[in-house]
């Protein structure tokens, strides 16, 4: 196997179901990760299995780039109709969140005839070269790929917790910090688009102010950028919305989605984009496999299931619910800085000191393990914080009993340290 997998946790798993994973040994793991953010129906879920089975037995496979099924024209269909905006809008398919992002990438400078693209420090969009171009976060996951694809400049993003301009106003100094830069070293006219994760992902959910995406998205009108949200964490109701830029009132002009959208069955991504802006010529950008026929089976499905057991509002009342039982830690805890959160899509920072703030990147690595070791899966993000996603199809008093461990296991760290 490639030494360039991540592998921090020796589970090695053998069985899911719902919320929870079995392993070699027979152990039951309490699953708040969600297989890695993908399984929002949790694991194994029946009906997406069924509706796989069905399709197996018809068809597994015709190129959808050359030719058509219904699948994949029902599933852009259901993407359109739940994606922020009312204009008309196409869809792209490909194999991954990566892949969605190059898409997005290539429609917009296809479309903008424009070469340069802002994006934010702390961000992750993928490890393909595109994507790895666009995305900040971690040296480790750039160093020796140079050189890079050209044209992107990286600017603050605005955190509440460690802002880049001092806690306050920062959503309005990063703007203004992006508008001296438009004097400076980037030529407006040549700026294609602004991409964002709404929630910055691996960077350990960092949310910014809620004035500053209105100003982001009107200084892209100013300047004729396009603006697009990397949805691929945050989209198809993990925060409580639809797509977490609901939250601001903002409608991209692209949006990326993957992870969830087929449930952990087969890779999928899909790139949203208004129909003004996806104009590009075919072959263009195509892809074999995007949008093959059994993941599109399985992702509609999965929407329908989303729609029917009301997934969405279950995030967000369970979110609520979470994120208080999260504060009442923190204010007992000598290690955890920083709680935020939208809907099941939660982090918890830990620092040394509350008043330095200084990264506890040991006592984190102690508290994900400790936790392992009670019986739960959580997930590093950041330098210091962890992130806590469970499937969204977690009922109350699974989601309580992964609280209870993990308030456990950070007693025990607190203990040892």
């Amino acid at each position: 196997m490639s030494p360039s997998y991540t592998r921090a946790e020796p589970i090695v798993a053998t069985e899911g179901w719902g919320c929870y994973v079995r392993d070699v040994d027979g152990n039951v793991l309490l699953d708040l990760s969600s297989g890695m953010f993908v399984l929002n129906y949790g694991y194994s879920h029946p009906r997406l299995i069924r509706a796989v089975e069905r399709q197996l037995r018809k068809l597994t496979h015709f190129a959808g780039t050359d030719f058509y099924y219904e699948a994949q024209v029902e599933l852009a269909e259901r993407l359109v109709d739940i994606a922020p905006g009312k204009f008309e809008k196409h869809v792209y398919f490909g194999n991954s969140g990566a892949e969605s992002v190059e898409a997005a990438f290539k429609c917009a400078r296809w479309h903008t005839r424009r070469p340069r693209m802002i994006s934010f420090t702390g961000s992750f969009h993928g490890r393909t070269f595109g994507a790895m171009s666009l995305s900040s976060a971690g040296t480790m996951r750039r160093r020796h790929f140079a050189p890079l694809v050209p044209g992107v400049s990286f600017v603050p993003f605005p955190d509440p917790y460690r802002g880049p301009f001092g806690n306050s106003d920062c959503g309005a100094k990063c703007v203004e910090y992006i508008r001296k830069r438009l004097k400076k070293d980037i030529p407006a006219e040549k700026v294609a688009a602004v991409i964002t994760e709404p929630i910055q992902g691996t960077a350990g959910y960092v949310i910014p102010p809620p004035d500053f995406y209105p100003m982001l998205k009107e200084l892209c009108e100013e300047n004729d950028w396009l603006f697009i949200a990397d949805e691929i964490q945050t989209g198809l109701g993990r925060t409580g919305k639809m797509f977490a830029m609901e939250h601001w009132g903002v409608v991209p002009d692209i949006v990326c989605v993957a992870k969830a959208l087929a449930g952990g069955i087969a890779p999928i991504g899909a790139t949203i984009a208004d129909a003004e802006v996806m104009d590009w010529e075919p072959g263009a950008h195509a892809s074999t496999f995007g949008g093959n026929l059994i993941a599109c089976v399985a992702a509609i499905e999965g929407l329908k299931i989303l729609e029917e057991q009301k997934l969405v509002e279950r995030a967000a009342e369970l979110g609520n619910l979470a994120l208080k039982r999260l504060h009442e830690m923190e204010g007992r805890s000598k290690l955890v800085g920083d709680v935020r959160g939208k809907g099941l899509l939660l982090a918890v920072e830990l620092v040394k000191d509350k008043r330095t703030k200084e990264f506890a990147v040991e006592e984190r690595d102690m508290l994900v393990k400790e936790a392992l070791n009670r019986g739960l899966i959580v997930f590093r993000g950041g330098q210091s914080a962890i992130r806590i996603a469970p499937p969204l199809v977690i009922n109350r008093q699974e989601l309580e009993l992964g609280l209870d461990i993990f308030e456990e296991a950070l007693r025990e760290v607190e203990r040892k340290c």
